[in-house]
């Protein structure tokens, strides 16, 4: 696993290897009033059972024809509110509901697009998708406004380097994000604002064969405090002879300095699992000579067969003094799950795939939108 800062790799690669993907990752949140969201464009969706399925078939000889990743691209875009899902809303289809190119960054999916201003470091996201398992449409035009860039590049040394390419960009750090959210309900027209102003994130992924045949799992979080800024980014190889992969990156405004830890130790405590969460650790905590952070993934906020994301507590400790707990976001990736031919049956749940029909869909979506409407 690579990483890099560098802008010019936020492009779109056009991954055609079978099994690559490609994703471009924004998240915010608003600690005021307990709104957060994520919003992920793919090209190349690595976690869909369909995109598994051909790869599968394509790798056993069973299927001639390889997988193209444009053709298993995507978007989703989910939302909570004081630790309550809203929206979790997961669109696939082929590569004509995709739109990029290799010179400009930005992604379109369907009428969900994000572009970028170089001038002013600034992501403007249009979002409009109909949802209509949940009788929902969704409408939302954000600003994301860079805060922080960093340097820093660090290459996969396992293997002296002789290994499949997957490279984690951290883009924005740390980002200012202002607009607005509607949501309308189909039936009854009713229409919900949100307004925006939140602290927001961004990244951007790659990978040239499946993830579950490079990686076991993988944790990463972010927090930001009125004194600290902290990213933490740990991967865990499936060849038990490479190194795992843990960095933590922190940012002391009293200071303006930054730091990157790159040669981080990290242990898994307090190890939790169920039918539809992977097998993971609660407590992780990351380690170098003069500082250390731990983590407890204190609330799931959501989960899936292979996936976990949280809210967090973490807590800093640097030459010896403990600073605040700050409240962070956290997720958790076991890859291996994708493997499971009945998780992949329960993911189908949660994924419309456009042309296909699921029963797993229809009634997952049943059941999400009755108890949405019990909420109310």
């Amino acid at each position: 696993m690579n990483i890099t800062t560098k802008h010019e790799q936020e492009i779109w690669h056009d991954m055609q290897e079978p099994g690559a993907y490609e994703w471009w990752y924004f998240d915010a949140e608003d600690i005021h009033s307990g709104v957060s969201f994520v919003l992920i464009w793919f090209s190349g969706f690595p976690f869909s059972p369909y995109y598994t399925n051909h790869y599968e078939k394509w790798k056993s000889r069973s299927s001639a024809i390889p997988p193209l990743p444009s053709n298993y691209s995507g978007f989703s875009f989910q939302l909570y509110e004081n630790g309550r899902e809203i929206v979790n809303f997961i669109r696939e289809g082929a590569q004509g509901l995709f739109e990029s190119t290799h010179s400009d960054i930005g992604v379109r999916f369907e009428k969900n697009r994000f572009t970028y201003n170089a001038l002013r470091q600034e992501y403007s996201l249009d979002i409009d998708f109909a949802f209509p398992a949940r009788h929902k449409e969704v409408k939302a035009t954000l600003l994301f406004k860079a805060v922080r860039r960093v340097v820093f590049e660090k290459k996969d040394t396992n293997n002296e380097g002789r290994v499949p390419r997957h490279q984690w960009l951290l883009s924005v750090p740390k980002a200012e994000v202002k607009g607005a959210i509607e949501i309308i309900e189909q039936h009854r027209g009713a229409v919900r604002t949100i307004p925006v102003k939140a602290t927001g994130y961004h990244d951007h992924n790659l990978g040239a064969v499946p993830m579950q045949e490079y990686i076991s799992k993988w944790y990463w979080g972010r927090a930001f405090s009125a004194r600290f800024d902290l990213i933490y980014y740990v991967v865990v190889f499936k060849n038990q002879s490479y190194q795992p992969l843990a960095v933590l990156l922190l940012q002391d405004k009293s200071t303006e300095t930054f730091e990157v830890h790159d040669a981080v130790s990290f242990h898994e405590s307090n190890f939790r699992h169920g039918l539809f969460s992977p097998l993971h650790g609660r407590n992780l905590d990351l380690q170098d000579a003069n500082t250390s952070i731990k983590i407890h993934h204190n609330k799931v906020l959501d989960s899936g067969p292979f996936y976990l994301r949280f809210a967090s507590d973490i807590s800093l400790q640097i030459d010896g003094g403990n600073f605040e707990e700050v409240k962070g976001i956290s997720e958790f990736l076991n890859p291996a799950r994708l493997q499971s031919r009945v998780m992949r049956l329960f993911t189908c749940g949660r994924i419309w795939r456009d042309g296909e029909q699921s029963i797993m869909y229809k009634s997952y979506n049943s059941f999400k939108h009755a108890l949405d409407w019990n909420n109310r």
